[in-house]
């Protein structure tokens, strides 16, 4: 039936009926829209950060972000006292006003030519990217550790990572240092409870349904229909997508925080579908990163997304990293980065040197932007190696956004070793137990993950 005849036949088939008082009182079921509104802009200019009260300042990040990716935001800075002001004395009018305004703004921001940004090439598509390397053939997962194994094992150590992190997350080494001590494992009791994990769930369950023909638009219209929880770069892509605006451009309207560490923080599930295969992997971190980023930002979920293809056919954790650093494009202002942090390293013989020559050089971008992130996971695993607990111990010491970090190295250890690589202390707090923000697996446990990445790693070769 087409619309206008529906509509037409509501229209000429309906009775009237009398309302009674209360049904003719509009503001009975009323939501509080503007106060929700009023919240929203509030939060987004200062808020703490779930798990670990960090503060955050989005939208201060937000003109960060640009300026980093090399456009001139004198005229958003203008609004910073404005909104400070607005914020400070409660001035609810101003705040929605200039909300708005910011994004305005920010949309319209000039290029800065000579900006070093723009010295790097630019990367719109995985071609773009495979013109540039030449990816390995594709490696059988050696058969000594049963595939199911590496897969939750995998898992297992994804949300111990993420829970080591999400406590601490948002703050400086030294400050970290100050307040704990060095960090060896949980400050508190872990949950599985993280945003990161949400999106991953997301592209598992659209690869499952879409095996090799799986699109952006099917992971999207996933986090549509599935997700509860978005921030920064993923609220802005599931706001477009909320109103139509699919990928890829959901990655770039009205979204300053494309190039934070959003998709980098889920590139491991892309790994772990294609086991031994990094072109794959890298393909499908292409595909999952255009819901809502762009240029670096996808080439952070590719580094994690090879990585963790590599760990099942490898044995030596650095071998995996040098590999994969291999596999970002040259030209990148992301392999700038990446190879950056790896110098640094071989410059050094601890962590904490090398990584403060890396703390140094991002310290002007966001503690959620996707590199000093990069730099961080670059630091843990070269001085790690193969010790789970030791890699724990350098990535929550380096602070930012320690749960994406956590989360994604770690996976690497169950990938290459299985249960072998994660003592019972990290494994011990969750019992297989998984609860989730993600409508459908709100309460499931980690071996049904396992096997959901199974499933769809299969569905990808029918």
């Amino acid at each position: 039936m087409k619309a206008r005849e529906l509509t037409t036949k509501a229209l000429f088939e309906t009775t009237p009926r009398l309302q009674t008082k209360e049904e003719s009182s509009w503001m009975e079921a009323k939501v509080d829209q503007g106060a929700l509104d009023i919240n929203e802009a509030r939060g987004r200019w200062y808020t703490r950060v779930p798990g670990s009260l960090a503060p955050d300042h989005t939208l201060l990040g937000a003109i960060q972000a640009m300026e980093n990716k090399g456009y001139d935001v004198t005229e958003a800075e203008a609004l910073i006292p404005i909104m400070q002001k607005a914020f400070d004395e409660h001035d609810d009018v101003k705040m929605l006003q200039y909300y708005a305004k910011l994004f305005e703004v920010l949309g319209r921001a000039p290029k800065i030519p000579d900006h070093p940004y723009w010295s790097y090439a630019q990367y719109e598509s995985f071609d773009d990217h495979a013109a540039e390397v030449t990816f390995p053939a594709p490696r059988a997962v050696p058969d000594n550790i049963p595939i199911f194994e590496r897969q939750h094992a995998g898992w297992i150590a994804q949300v111990a990572g993420a829970a080591v992190g999400t406590i601490i997350e948002g703050y400086c080494t030294d400050k970290l240092r100050e307040t704990f001590g060095e960090i060896y494992g949980y400050l508190r009791e872990p949950t599985t409870y993280n945003d990161d994990v949400l999106f991953e769930l997301a592209f598992l369950n659209a690869v499952r349904d879409h095996g090799s023909k799986v699109t952006s638009e099917d992971i999207g219209m996933e986090w549509i229909g599935r997700i509860e929880y978005t921030w920064t770069a993923e609220e802005a892509a599931f706001r477009n997508m909320k109103r139509g605006i699919f990928p890829p451009m959901s990655a770039k309207v009205n979204n300053p925080w494309n190039e934070w560490i959003g998709a980098q923080m889920r590139g491991s599930v892309c790994g772990m579908v294609a086991p031994g295969d990094p072109e794959l992997a890298a393909r499908l971190a292409w595909i999952d990163g255009a819901v809502s980023h762009v240029n670096n930002g996808i080439l952070g979920e590719v580094f994690n997304a090879v990585m963790t293809a590599l760990a099942y056919v490898e044995t030596d954790i650095r071998k995996v990293l040098e590999d994969s650093i291999a596999l970002i494009p040259p030209k990148s202002e992301y392999y700038s980065v990446v190879k950056f942090a790896w110098d640094a390293c071989r410059r050094h013989d601890a962590w904490e040197p090398a990584w403060r020559e890396c703390e140094e050089k991002y310290k002007r971008y966001n503690w959620i932007h996707t590199y000093p992130n990069a730099a961080a996971e670059v630091v843990a695993l070269y001085f790690a190696g193969n010790d789970f607990d030791e890699c724990m111990h350098i990535i929550a010491m380096c602070g930012q956004d320690v749960d994406c970090n956590g989360g994604q190295i770690a996976t690497l250890y169950g990938a290459m070793m299985g249960y072998a690589a994660i003592d019972h202390k990290w494994s011990d707090p969750f019992q297989d137990k998984f609860d989730s923000l993600f409508r459908g697996y709100e309460h499931t446990t980690l071996s049904f993950i396992a096997q959901l990445t199974m499933d769809a790693a299969q569905a990808l070769k029918g």
